[in-house]
C-alpha cells in the first residue's frame, strides 16, 4: 500500500489538521528527510501553504486546531503545537497551547524547525503598491536609478522582465537592465 493511501485511510480522506476534503497531498513534517507514515500527515493545499509560509495565517481557519490537536498520531500534533505557536497572539491559540501536551520527545521534534520563536505572519515581495511579487513577473521602474559600480541608469519606466526574487531579502528583486543582471529594491517598482 502507498504511504498516501496509508495516510487517506488513517485520515479517512480528509486534512489531517482542519478535516477539509479538497485537494489533499501528502506533507513530511520536517526535519524528516524521507516520508514514512509516522512523519507525514496529509494536508489540504489551504493548509499546506499556510504551513509552508506561501500564505499569510487565516487564524479562522485554524481555530478548528482545538480539535484535531487531539490526534493519537504525534505528526499531526507536532505539526498543530507549530501552527498554535505560530497562532499565541490569538488568546484561543494560546489557551489550547497551554492544554496541548506533546512527550519530550514529540516536543523537540516539535522546536526543531524553529517555529515556535516566529511569530504568524509571513513577509512577500510586494512592489510599491503593496501588490506580491512572483518569480518570473515583469516589473516598470517607477524611478530612476543609478546603479552602484556601473556606469548604467535605469530609467523610469524600465519594463524588467522574468525578476527573481532575492529570498533572504524581502525588498530586494533581481532582474536584468541593458543585459546586466542588477539588484532592484521593490519600493522603486510596480508590477507591470
Amino acid at each position: 500500500m502507498s504511504l498516501e493511501s496509508q495516510l487517506l485511510e488513517r485520515s479517512n480522506q480528509v486534512c489531517e489538521l482542519c478535516t477539509g476534503a479538497g485537494s489533499l497531498s501528502v506533507y513530511a513534517v520536517p526535519p524528516a528527510d524521507q516520508a514514512t507514515a509516522d512523519l507525514a500527515i496529509i494536508l489540504c493545499q489551504t493548509c499546506l501553504d499556510q504551513v509552508e509560509k506561501r500564505e499569510q495565517l487565516d487564524a479562522n481557519h485554524w481555530k478548528v486546531l482545538s480539535d484535531t490537536m487531539w490526534s493519537t498520531t504525534p505528526a499531526v500534533q507536532v505539526v498543530a503545537w507549530r501552527m498554535l505557536s505560530r497562532l499565541r497572539n490569538e488568546a484561543w491559540a494560546a489557551d489550547n497551547l497551554d492544554i496541548l501536551y506533546l512527550s519530550d520527545e514529540d516536543l523537540e521534534w516539535a522546536k526543531k524547525t524553529g517555529d515556535h520563536e516566529s511569530e504568524g505572519t509571513v513577509e512577500f515581495h510586494q512592489d510599491s503598491n503593496g501588490t506580491r511579487l512572483l518569480e518570473g513577473d515583469t516589473v516598470v521602474l517607477i524611478k530612476t536609478l543609478d546603479v552602484k559600480g556601473s556606469s548604467i541608469s535605469a530609467k523610469l519606466g524600465t519594463v524588467v522582465k522574468n525578476i527573481h526574487l532575492v529570498h533572504d531579502n524581502v525588498e530586494q528583486i533581481e532582474g536584468k537592465v541593458d543585459g546586466q543582471t542588477i539588484v532592484i529594491l521593490t519600493k522603486y517598482l510596480r508590477k507591470g
